[in-house]
């Protein structure tokens, strides 16, 4: 049997595109598993969420942190969620299996996206080039996360904070999605 091992490479290669009104950075290190909501659970699994993770399961279109500030919740749908968590392992379903149980129905969703941070003061500028979203706080606030087009390609968008922003798109289409973004920062001069 050969010896082969494989090595993990970023999906944005080398990214490099820091300015003193943004900085994008891979956001690698996490897992997306997505948990459907069987009929009749969805009682009985708020409970076990708000139990194990210290979160609320989100109404659509937003999210919720955990009580140790690293696991999220996005929900994007009825009875379905997504839990992004810092994970780097290979059983990302198992992990969330042993802490909900059969509760709902996982899958790993970690190697079908990509992930870009995006953040500074004028990161709301630079998504305005490309998001048909009203990305204005008081329209789309802190924690509020949903499914857009950006450069017509597939994202979802997650605010974090005033000015940061977690973009999860296709790893199918990544090289596209982060020179739409690069192409972005560069025509803010």
């Amino acid at each position: 049997m050969p010896d082969t091992t494989l090595t993990p490479c970023p999906s944005f290669g080398d990214l490099n595109c820091n300015t003193e009104a943004v900085a994008l950075s891979a956001a690698t290190g996490f897992a997306l598993v997505s948990i459907a909501i069987p009929i009749g659970l969805h009682t009985h699994l708020a409970s076990l969420i708000r139990f194990v993770y210290g979160a609320s399961i989100p109404t659509v279109g937003a999210s919720s942190l955990s009580v140790n500030g690293t696991d999220r919740l996005l929900a994007l749908q009825p009875n379905q969620l997504f839990l992004l968590f810092a994970y780097n392992g290979h059983r990302a379903v198992e992990v969330v299996a042993e802490k909900l149980g059969n509760n709902g129905y996982y899958t790993d969703q970690s190697d079908a996206w990509t992930m870009l941070r995006i953040s500074g003061p004028a990161t709301t500028a630079v998504l305005g080039h490309i998001c048909m979203l009203d990305l204005d706080p008081a329209v789309f606030p802190i924690d509020a996360v949903t499914r857009t087009i950006m450069d017509h390609l597939p994202v979802i968008i997650l605010r974090e904070s005033l000015e940061s922003f977690l973009l999860m798109s296709p790893r199918s289409s990544a090289k596209s999605f982060i020179r739409a973004v690069e192409l972005s920062v560069a025509h803010l001069g």
